[in-house]
């Protein structure tokens, strides 16, 4: 039975099962074993086996009958006793509901016996405590103060208490009957008030908190509570201030008393509120009124400075200070007090500001006018001047005389820098010392002084210089120094737009001074883009102008008709050579001087007319076939040259005028097919007659024909 128990070893496995059995039974293994396969044997054995698994479960059916039988039996039992503890509690229940029925009866008693016993015991205890004032009375009536209590130093205290009461009690007395005891009560309670005051200073200096808190419960109800008060403030800020930082100072200091304060006081956040008013109406107003008043009159940058500087130390300082309990409003207290200290300063700040950066800014421009020993133009203004300005526009002519600034652009980045500078320092300013609600108009005026100061007084004046110094189209060896003046003003601007959009937009974005500045900003820009335009216009007819003079002075009528056809060395001509080496400075110089979608605009205009001038040079000689070939190595040339401004319009019209070069030297009966080829054949037939009759052999091999 045992080595069947073996066999039922979890998890139970029917097949594993009958393989273990026959494993274990000799002569039960497979034929291939040690020993020879016993069918008889193992049948024999499996018949013994099933015997006894028979008999195992019928050993298993009993136990478990018996276990069965033991669980009701033990089912029974604990439901009787189940049964019985719920009767025992059922008892308990009912035997807590009469005590606490007892117990609720006892109480009302208990408490009706104890209002009885108040009632008679309040009247005898004011009794006891009228007769004990009345005998303290007569004492004072009598002028004899024979009591302990008001003989005993130790008794301070109990004698404070008594000598309250009679205060109060002799208030009510009439005077003409009991003036006399009623100034001695008075004399008695003054005194002691003083007293206590003296022992509240004394245990304050040995620091001894638990008297200190003693005698304040005392005098909570004296008079001279408040001046107990007072004096504790004034020894709180002895030795207290004794760094150059009176914020740092105030800062410590109020953090020190905090804690203290709490374990004198009973209402601890109405004497830090007392100090911290007290600190700053004497201390911060002194030190603010010292720092500011000294340079008022006679430094207004440092005054501008040191009122920024302490009226932001004094704003983090009051954040500072609502950590501590202060009462129920404490962010409006702290705001008056220090509107207190500042608000004659801050009445006439934006004023003060504004003449600040009018004087600074005018200064700032003079001093770089006279490091170039430059005595500024007065540009004229009003009908005259816009009337000229149409006329510039509408002509692109000069007006007035030119004016030679030997390359000097009259813009200085260092200016321009020390300019926004100070407006940076201004919107600072005028953001923290700022009532809310003017901060978009006080900003909007700074904002108008700096479009004066650098978009008038120094771009723009710039500008008018500038177009004054460029030369007519015909002077010959012009300097042309506008595109630089175009560089640094663009760099200008982009400088301007950043503090614009940095500086000052969160000052007025919620504001209708937005839509004021958005305007003035546009109409500035305009201004300044028609003067960019019109010199870029006008240096762009120069450029043309110095081309045309190269081509006038460098380029022969017998380039084109050489007198030995056959002896032509040359690649392009001279003339071409300069002018490809001109235009290739000058488009660097444009790429040097734009940026963005700028260099391709004035490339594109720059390339047109750079094409329309070679159109016309071309138009004005007449070909033989050599001359022909080297008229289309000159455009060639160009076409390489047109490839630097990167602009496919431009290439486009040297590839054209390429073709049409082709008509000088193609054979006179393929001319009617090259007319029609890919890039001629949209052009103006008129325009292919023009550069045929410019062949040497136009009449005598009658190519008009083709074009009748």
């Amino acid at each position: 039975m045992a080595t069947t128990a073996q066999l039922f070893e979890e998890p139970f496995d029917a097949d594993e099962y009958i393989e273990r059995l026959a494993w274990r039974t000799p002569g039960g293994g497979s034929k291939g074993g040690a020993e020879a396969f016993d069918p008889k044997r193992l049948l024999e054995e499996f018949e013994n086996h099933i015997e006894e698994l028979k008999q195992l479960d019928e050993k298993i059916q009993r136990r478990v009958e018996k276990l069965e039988h033991q669980c009701h039996r033990e089912a029974k039992e604990f439901a009787h006793k189940v049964q019985d503890l719920q009767r025992s509690n059922q008892v308990a229940f009912q035997h807590f509901q009469e005590l606490d029925e007892h117990i609720s009866y006892v109480a009302t008693k208990v408490c009706h016996l104890g209002d009885q016993l108040e009632g008679v015991n309040t009247p005898r205890q004011r009794a006891v405590e009228a007769q004990r004032l009345m005998t303290y009375f007569n004492e004072f009536l009598d002028g004899d103060l024979r009591s302990d209590v008001f003989n005993n130093p130790d008794k301070i205290k109990e004698a404070a208490d008594i000598i309250q009461k009679l205060h109060l009690i002799a208030q009510e007395l009439p005077f003409d009957r009991f003036a006399d005891v009623k100034a001695k009560i008075a004399s008695k309670y003054h005194d002691l008030e003083r007293q206590l005051i003296q022992e509240f200073t004394v245990a304050q200096r040995r620091g001894e908190i638990g008297r200190m808190r003693e005698v304040a419960a005392v005098l909570l109800h004296f008079k001279g509570y408040a001046h107990c008060v007072d004096v504790y403030i004034k020894q709180c800020q002895e030795g207290a201030y004794i760094r150059n930082d009176v914020f740092e100072d105030t800062a410590v200091l109020c953090q020190r008393v905090n804690k203290q304060v709490g374990e004198v006081f009973s209402s601890p956040e109405t004497v830090m509120a007392k100090l911290i008013q007290n600190i700053f109406e004497n201390k911060l107003q002194a030190h603010v009124r010292e720092k500011l008043d000294e340079t008022r009159h006679s430094d207004v940058e440092q005054y501008l400075k040191n009122l920024y500087d302490l009226y932001t130390r004094t704003t983090a300082l009051a954040t500072k200070l609502t950590e501590f309990n202060l009462g129920s409003d404490k962010h409006t207290f702290l705001s008056k007090l220090i509107k207190s200290i500042f608000s004659s300063y801050l009445e006439s700040y934006i004023d003060m500001e504004r003449e600040y950066l009018r004087t600074r800014g005018a200064m700032i421009l003079q001093r770089y006018y006279d490091s170039k020993n430059h005595q500024k133009r007065l540009i004229g203004t009003g009908s005259i001047q816009e009337l000229k300005e149409r006329i510039r526009q509408r002509t692109n002519l000069p007006l007035g005389p030119i004016i030679d600034t030997h390359g000097e652009t009259f813009l200085s980045p260092e200016l321009v820098v020390n300019l926004l500078q100070e407006t940076r320092h201004a919107f600072e300013r005028c953001h923290r010392l700022s009532d809310p609600s003017d901060l978009p108009k006080n900003a909007f005026s700074i904002f108008l002084l700096l479009v004066d100061h650098l978009c008038v007084e120094h771009i723009d004046y710039a500008l008018e210089i500038g177009l004054s110094a460029i030369p007519s189209p015909d002077a010959k060896n012009a300097n042309l120094y506008f595109l630089d003046v175009v560089q640094q003003a663009n760099s200008i601007f982009h400088l301007f737009d950043k503090q614009f959009n940095d500086q000052l937009m969160p000052l007025i974005s919620s504001s209708p001074k937005l839509a004021e500045c958005l305007q003035k900003k546009k109409e500035v820009i305009e201004q300044m883009e028609v003067k960019l335009d019109t010199g870029i216009d006008r240096t762009i007819n120069c450029m043309v102008g110095q081309m045309k003079h190269i081509l006038a002075t460098e380029q022969k009528k017998t380039d084109f008709r050489p007198e030995d056809e056959n002896n032509v060395m040359i690649q392009y001509t001279a003339a071409c050579s300069k002018v490809c080496a001109y235009v290739s400075r000058q488009v660097e110089h444009v790429r040097k001087s734009m940026d963005g979608k700028n260099v391709d605009t004035v490339l594109t205009e720059l390339g047109v007319r750079f094409h329309r001038l070679i159109h016309e040079h071309l138009q004005q000689y007449s070909y033989s076939s050599m001359g022909g070939m080297l008229a289309i190595c000159d455009v060639a040339e160009y076409r390489r040259c047109a490839k630097d401004f990167r602009v496919p319009l431009v290439l486009q019209l040297f590839d054209t005028l390429h073709a049409l070069c082709n008509l000088l030297v193609v054979a006179p009966d393929n001319l009617k097919q090259v007319c029609s080829g890919e890039q001629l054949t949209n052009l103006d037939r008129n325009l292919l007659h023009a550069f045929v009759q410019l062949r040497v052999d136009y009449r005598s091999a009658r190519l008009g024909r083709h074009f009748s």
